[in-house]
């Protein structure tokens, strides 16, 4: 089921939300838990057992680990530790990675036997094996406690609105919350303001940019221009903002409905001055993830220059590779960490004292040609855009076309780019309180109903994200 969906807007979460508040406290736990398994097995029924063994064993590992950790007479203290995360990581190399590693080695003629195995990808499993891994690394360090309730852990584990594509929330930020959370209208209140904002980000800004892209991605090398692959490449990198963020926004606004607090995922990050701001701004979950459980244990920058140079390489492979089954993620990861390195090798104490537009757009110029090799998995095919972009394909640099779909799209790149920044927001909160308090619930009523209108004619929908996690 997707946040964004009919079913879900007007079918699921008006029900689920009225069996939460009419249950009593005690229940409300093992309401959340149902619906959550109902929400999972309705795109993903088969899978619905891969998620459930996945809660289980990270549930008794957990408590095993910290057992473990509690007592010092045991020689070996990591055991349980690193059996859970090779259990997490087994699972996620082989439905995820199992068919590129084999179409890789089927290349070599002594291994052309080896097949891939077509399996469907779990949904959300990049999600859930991640957040299992925290849990534990988190109980050895003693940054938490295992959760010994099975139901209040298999909630946090399958809860809906982060179940498919994050944030990545970890246990030890939503504890307490899962123990009690307090009936509180104006945190409802908040949730559903802030779900309408995501929701109007997917479906009237991403859905439509969407649209644009799939005209120039499946463009004849011949026929696209260079105009055109520029307006391309703006048309996803807003169209994949405004799809990740817009859903982000969905989750943290559903949680808030049920007395949940998430973490903040997005930070405008196309308002940044380097590509090291931009990975502080984008996907904040993940980042601080694999800050926290591989950079810093891999040293980070306490063992030299050279070896924290080494350390950012290591971390962005495995944020490119991550991010998708396919070696351009992990091209695109590198492309990063080249960006990250010379910047802290000598380019970000230079762009600090250049002025701020200057920054600006080599940030911008960088952050949304890197979206190029995350979006195109034939690398010759990649390639040949580039190539385009800067001037070398053979459509010309302008065609009549693109003249047409800029007139066309005009309005919904004038709303994209301004909506990149805080500006709506800033100017929203400069109005008197009264007009707020008015005009708040007259907006979330007309984009709801825009918002349906929208959804009511859809052929587009589902978030980049689901396809790849």
């Amino acid at each position: 089921m997707v946040l964004s969906s009919l079913i879900f807007l007007y079918v699921f979460l008006p029900v689920v939300l009225a069996a939460y508040y009419i249950v009593p406290q005690k229940w409300k736990n093992p309401c959340l838990l149902l619906a959550s398994l109902v929400f999972y097995g309705w795109g993903e029924p088969v899978y619905i057992l891969l998620l459930l063994a996945s809660v289980i064993l990270n549930y008794f590992i957990g408590i095993a680990v910290q057992k473990q950790r509690e007592n010092e007479n045991v020689k070996h203290p990591k055991g349980w530790l690193l059996a859970g995360i090779l259990v997490n990581l087994l699972m996620l190399l082989f439905y995820k990675y199992f068919d590129l590693f084999a179409r890789t080695l089927a290349l070599i003629p002594a291994l052309s036997a080896i097949k891939p195995l077509e399996l469907a990808l779990p949904l959300g499993i990049s999600f859930y094996t991640f957040r299992g891994m925290s849990y534990q690394i988190d109980i050895y360090r003693g940054d938490s406690d295992a959760e010994h309730n099975f139901l209040r852990y298999s909630t946090y584990a399958t809860l809906f609105p982060h179940m498919t594509a994050g944030p990545i929330v970890r246990y030890r930020d939503v504890a307490g919350q899962l123990a009690a959370r307090p009936k509180n209208a104006e945190q409802f209140a908040e949730g559903v303001r802030r779900f309408t904002i995501g929701l109007a980000k997917k479906v009237l800004v991403a859905n439509n940019l969407a649209k644009l892209w799939d005209a120039y991605s499946t463009a004849a090398a011949s026929e696209l221009t260079t105009v055109g692959a520029w307006i391309g490449l703006c048309a996803f990198s807003l169209e994949i903002y405004f799809d990740f963020s817009g859903y982000s926004d969905m989750a943290i606004g559903a949680a808030k409905m049920f007395g949940f607090d998430f973490k903040e995922n997005f930070d405008y990050p196309y308002i940044s001055a380097s590509v090291t701001e931009f990975w502080r701004r984008w996907h904040i979950s993940l980042g601080s993830w694999f800050r926290d459980y591989v950079y810093i244990p891999l040293g980070g920058n306490r063992k030299g220059k050279n070896r924290q140079l080494l350390n950012i390489a290591i971390v962005w492979a495995l944020t490119g590779f991550w991010h998708g089954a396919s070696w351009n993620f992990m091209l695109w990861g590198l492309y990063y960490a080249a960006f990250l390195i010379i910047e802290k090798l000598w380019l970000l104490k230079r762009l600090e004292k250049a002025p701020r537009f200057v920054s600006h757009l080599y940030a911008i110029v960088v952050c949304f040609s890197g979206w190029i090799l995350f979006q195109i998995s034939d690398l010759a095919a990649c390639g040949q855009y580039y190539k385009t972009m800067f001037g070398f394909g053979s459509g010309g640099g302008y065609a009549a076309t693109d003249g047409f779909y800029l007139k066309t799209f005009a309005l919904v790149f004038l709303i994209a780019a301004l909506g990149c920044t805080p500006l709506f927001a800033k100017l929203f909160h400069r109005l008197p309180k009264k007009v707020q308090s008015v005009l708040c619930p007259v907006l979330i009523v007309l984009t709801l109903v825009l918002c349906t209108g929208y959804l009511v004619d859809a052929t587009y929908n589902p978030f980049i994200y689901f396809r790849r996690f």
